[in-house]
């Protein structure tokens, strides 16, 4: 087996490695900016039991200190009317401020609370 040539597995840990610090600069700067805006009651979570993606949110926002509230749309008979009425595309589904945001969109979130 020809193994690919050093200088191609340098670049490969680069990029990857450069990629990580990128995204962990980038998160900390949103939480950083996430939590000196939002208030308590600015966020809202309509999150599913079985959601990955909530469940990461979820990690993220408290480990940043964003005050938020979340709901569950299995347990909760109200939780799921409004994830309906906002259109019920999917998990988690944030109303930031009144607004819907599909998905953990940080980028949106602070737009909204700009």
């Amino acid at each position: 087996m020809k193994w690919p040539p050093l200088s191609l597995l340098v670049v490969v840990g680069v990029t990857v490695l450069g990629s990580w610090a990128w995204r962990s600069h980038v998160s900390a700067a949103d939480g950083e900016l996430l939590a000196q805006r939002v208030k308590p009651g600015d966020i809202r979570m309509i999150s599913s039991e079985t959601c990955g993606w909530c469940t990461a949110a979820r990690r993220w926002m408290k480990a940043e200190g964003v005050p938020f509230s979340e709901c569950f749309i299995e347990r909760d008979a109200q939780c799921l009317a409004d994830y309906q009425a906002l259109g019920g595309a999917g998990t988690p589904t944030l109303v930031v401020r009144g607004q819907r945001v599909l998905g953990f969109d940080r980028a949106r979130i602070i737009e909204i609370l700009e």
